[in-house]
């Protein structure tokens, strides 16, 4: 496989389809880039540059927004609740669903926000290779935390320090957040109307609620490990049989 692809077919009621294909490299998940790409102004590294962006002046564009430029230049006049029914073909399935806009979008964003080499957003890759468009808040929160640690058990393979309490993914997470403030801001600047803005304010919420899920212990799932921390003893009832 030399690529990965993920494309993105958005249909309305009225007016013509449009579509967006995410190749990826399927080794490093990095975006392989579309040279035919636009360069509007907004793309510039030094337009509406995130706060904690570590990329010097040396970068002429910002990455992320270089990448987003065909999707944010097709839907800047679109409103965010506009009804689109957005197809998502993977490698390995074919996702349909009938979404508000900004929902279908977003899923989009994400995608292309963690694989466009941007140092902070790189951290959230991996999650790119199991990308699950339309996820749920508990989807997301499941996936970031399981990547997460599945991190940690390579970096112990490698003999160096896990952190499994998730402090260091609280501290990513507040990273991601002055990103995704910064790119609202510079599609506010790129958009007329505010489907692509809000688009982004979706992923900003659900980083926020992985914050809150972490800091919580993550017990909104806990239950469903008892089987592993409260494993039945073995002087425990079996488990009644089903009568025939």
């Amino acid at each position: 496989m030399d690529k990965l692809r993920y494309v993105y077919k958005f249909k309305f009621a009225t007016g013509p389809e449009k579509d967006f294909e995410v190749a990826l490299d399927p080794k490093s998940l990095e975006i392989i880039r579309d040279a035919d790409a636009p360069k509007p102004d907004w793309t510039r590294l030094k337009f509406s540059q995130c706060g904690n962006c570590p990329l010097d002046d040396s970068v002429e564009y910002c990455p992320v927004a270089l990448n987003l430029s065909r999707v944010v230049e097709t839907f800047r006049k679109n409103d965010s609740f506009e009804q689109a029914t957005v197809t998502v073909e993977t490698p390995q399935r074919t996702y349909v669903k009938n979404v508000q806009l900004q929902k279908g979008i977003s899923s989009l964003i994400g995608m292309i926000m963690v694989t466009s080499n941007c140092p902070i957003m790189d951290r959230l890759r991996p999650m790119a290779r199991f990308h699950l468009p339309f996820a749920t808040s508990l989807e997301t929160f499941y996936r970031t935390v399981s990547m997460y640690l599945t991190a940690q058990y390579f970096l112990v393979r490698k003999g160096e320090s896990p952190d499994w309490d998730l402090t260091k993914l609280l501290e990513i997470y507040k990273a991601i957040s002055q990103v995704n403030k910064g790119m609202s801001q510079r599609l506010l600047n790129a958009s007329d109307k505010d489907a692509n803005v809000n688009a982004v304010v979706i992923l900003h919420s659900f980083g926020d609620g992985v914050s809150y899920f972490i800091e919580d212990g993550l017990t909104e799932i806990k239950d469903m490990f008892s089987v592993y921390v409260d494993p039945p003893k073995k002087d425990d009832p079996a488990p009644s049989s089903i009568s025939k």
